[in-house]
């Protein structure tokens, strides 16, 4: 079945991949519609065929359904003021789509003005009250041309760049066994997607993962 979805647009694409039920929440097809899969593939006349593809380095992009599965799996661990941690996140395709669910847009906030004029008031009274902590998404990769694609990649959109000057997503180096150790202090993660290839489950990832994680 997710071989027949591939499209003429990103679109197209995800629509194909909704009707056939390889992505069934309506989050998860929202932010896979807003992150132009042709930003981060090479073949721009390959961007939405659901099939894998190469990036070089002996890496690919995932197929469309299979990033799908993944974010259907870690769904009910994203969300605003999540941190997540995308562990061989080579385009950096996957890791745009998770800075979708973390970061909604301000449009979709069902906070009425009247009650967030409200809660700022209540801060700027109450100075040591502990604010609620902004979310973050990392990308982390062992090859530094990848780590530098993936962040070129999110540049290609204006929310991808902002996101980035924002420190709110970033592209990092090291050894994805061992996970990432947040430089901003700020501990853990509340999931953790791993696309790299494993022989075993590392107990440094496990360590970071927050309760409840995934």
């Amino acid at each position: 079945m997710a071989w027949t979805c591939s499209g003429r647009s990103n679109g197209e694409l995800i629509s194909k991949m909704w009707n056939a039920r390889l992505v069934l929440s309506e989050r998860v097809r929202d932010a896979m519609i807003s992150v132009d899969r042709a930003h981060f593939t090479p073949s721009q006349h390959l961007a939405y065929q659901d099939s894998p593809q190469s990036i070089g380095y002996s890496a690919t992009i995932s197929a469309p359904h299979m990033h799908a599965s993944a974010l259907e799996n870690l769904l009910p661990f994203l969300g605003e003021g999540k941190r997540v941690l995308d562990v061989g996140s080579g385009s950096g395709y996957l890791t745009a789509v998770l800075a979708e669910l973390v970061f909604p847009s301000s449009t979709s906030s069902s906070t009425s003005p009247s009650t967030s004029s409200s809660s700022e008031t209540s801060s700027s009274e109450n100075p040591g009250e502990v604010k609620k902590k902004s979310g973050k998404v990392v990308g982390l990769e062992h090859i530094r041309a990848l780590r530098d694609l993936g962040e070129t990649n999110m540049m290609k959109s204006e929310k991808g760049k902002k996101w980035l000057q924002e420190k709110k997503v970033e592209f990092v180096l090291g050894d994805g066994r061992q996970g990432w150790i947040d430089p901003d202090g700020e501990e853990g993660w509340d999931a953790i997607h791993v696309g790299a290839a494993a022989m075993e489950i590392h107990e440094a990832l496990i360590q970071q993962l927050r309760c409840p994680g995934r």
